[in-house]
């Protein structure tokens, strides 16, 4: 009996390991990819050449490292949590598969621009959106969840249409604003002049429509008395982290634009990125699907989240880790100048 008790009492423990690592997976894709793709987002809203290089030069060392997170998303959900998995693709099958295209989209037309002569204003409009689909279909997925999909017998009963929603495209807005606002917060970190000062202009702006949104979003799960609504209704104390988060990063990058203090934008916006995400666990946790699955309900077998441990959790994921941080690391600094 106390056998069997250690072990459950150990796979409880790698569930809610894998649980924490999928979690910050997507946060620390949210943050990394999320400024790249909001650069590019913003990228069409500015039609100076010059200024453009600029934002392309910023994110060129760092872009492809990103995406590694979402791959880090992925192989997580399959392998510790294959019912959701399962469940996730089948709900989210077009969602998926825009994203995938999008990105691919994206990064080719990072290349071709860069060696094109009559193409290189479509390949800079396909880099722009290729980031916006990207980021609103993540964003709508997110919001579809939230919502609540049609699941029966442990299988998804939906249709492929069924994401899609009036609350799915708020969602889907409001994540296209907060990934601009992460990439204003990036530009004024990473570059000078003209484009430094063009992306001080824009912070207050997105920060305010990425509020608004949030703000409308939660508004809509509680007067929409959705499932996961009704859990802020009965513990609204849950929600005073995440909102001194947001009035934090919100007075912090007012502070930040009014004294032009460059180091202080993007973690500020990261701040209000990060409230926003923590509403999200709080939203959910214990369930992995609100009503559906718990995360222990969900998870694979012990001897598959042992080895998923051993292997993934203990080499592969340092790896992508430091490597993150060493990237950063060495690009650290403001961009180059364009003539260097």
């Amino acid at each position: 009996m106390q056998a069997d008790l250690a072990q459950t009492l150990g796979q409880l423990n790698l569930v809610h390991f894998w649980a924490i690592v999928l979690a910050f997976a997507i946060l620390i894709y949210g943050l990394l990819d999320g400024f790249d793709l909001g650069v590019g987002i913003l990228f069409g809203l500015n039609p100076d050449t010059a200024q453009r290089e600029q934002m392309m030069r910023s994110i060129e060392p760092v872009w492809d490292g990103n995406e590694t997170w979402l791959v880090v998303v992925g192989t997580v959900l399959f392998a510790a949590f294959p019912v959701v998995y399962a469940i996730f693709l089948s709900a989210f099958y077009l969602p998926v598969v825009t994203l995938l295209g999008a990105l691919i989209l994206r990064g080719v037309s990072m290349e071709f621009r860069g060696r094109s002569g009559r193409l290189r204003g479509l390949w800079s409009r396909c880099f722009c959106a290729g980031s916006v689909v990207a980021a609103f279909v993540q964003g709508a997925a997110i919001a579809a969840l939230v919502e609540g999909i049609n699941i029966q017998n442990g299988d998804y009963a939906g249709g492929a249409w069924d994401w899609f929603s009036p609350f799915a495209v708020l969602g889907g807005l409001g994540l296209v604003a907060g990934y601009a606002l992460l990439g204003a917060g990036w530009l004024v970190l990473k570059t000078r002049g003209d484009l430094r000062s063009w992306s001080y202009v824009w912070l207050p702006r997105l920060m305010v429509l990425t509020v608004i949104s949030v703000s409308a979003s939660f508004a809509w799960t509680i007067l929409g008395s959705m499932e996961v609504g009704n859990r802020w209704i009965d513990a609204p104390l849950r929600l005073l982290v995440p909102l001194l988060m947001v009035v934090v990063g919100a007075g912090g990058i007012l502070w930040s634009a009014r004294g032009r203090r460059d180091r202080l934008a993007y973690p500020m916006a990261a701040v209000i990125f990060i409230g926003a995400f923590c509403a999200f666990i709080l939203s959910f946790w214990p369930w992995i699907l609100p009503g559906e699955l718990r995360f222990d309900q969900a998870a694979a077998p012990a001897a598959s989240l042992q080895f998923l441990f051993y292997g993934g959790g203990l080499v592969v994921l340092p790896v992508v880790l430091v490597y993150t941080i060493g990237v950063y690391w060495i690009f650290r600094g403001k961009s180059r100048p364009i003539d260097s």
